[in-house]
């Protein structure tokens, strides 16, 4: 018996209305699960040749790799990000990156994209910047400080200049945050 469309339902739970996908290419899956298990706190979903599914809850997300034999370091994609809720939970995503052997950069009440925010960068194995931050808030006046006149150069190191993604860790280790904000 065919359903109608209206009768058809999620075949998997989540706690929200709605969740963010995200799907990324990865040169290979098993080099990128350590980091995946360490920013989401949690063990994929599912694994198969070439695929990794994390179904995180907090925050709401299905989140994809894809082995891709075509892949090119850092593709089109900026940088993606965790939004909490506190800095405690800020401190505490470091804390895990850290424990795990990662480098992080860490941005305490940087003006970036019109909110001051707390964050904290990690890279994974393929070059894509992360973030979790916190807005402390919401409703700057400018996008980045560095847009001030005589302002001090410490915008938030998200990129909409020139740097693509995979670069803004390194130019944030470099110039210590001259990059632009998201």
């Amino acid at each position: 018996m065919t359903m109608n469309l209206e009768e058809k339902q999620s075949a998997v739970e989540f706690d929200t209305s709605m969740r963010i996908h995200i799907s990324i290419n990865t040169s290979n899956v098993e080099r990128s699960l350590p980091f995946y298990r360490t920013l989401f706190g949690q063990e994929p979903t599912k694994v198969r040749p070439g695929y990794a599914k994390f179904e995180v809850a907090e925050p709401p997300v299905n989140f994809t790799l894809n082995e891709n034999g075509n892949f090119q370091q850092g593709g089109t994609i900026s940088h993606f990000g965790i939004q909490v809720k506190s800095t405690a939970e800020v401190l505490a995503a470091k804390d895990r990156f850290v424990a795990a052997g990662l480098t992080t950069f860490s941005e305490d009440e940087v003006t970036c994209c019109y909110a001051v925010q707390d964050k904290v960068w990690v890279t994974d194995a393929d070059g894509n910047n992360w973030e979790v931050f916190v807005v402390l808030d919401a409703d700057a006046p400018v996008h980045s400080l560095n847009q001030m006149v005589g302002g001090p150069n410490n915008s938030c190191a998200c990129d909409t200049g020139a740097n693509t993604g995979r670069q803004t860790l390194e130019l944030i280790n470099k110039s210590a945050g001259a990059g632009k904000c998201c």
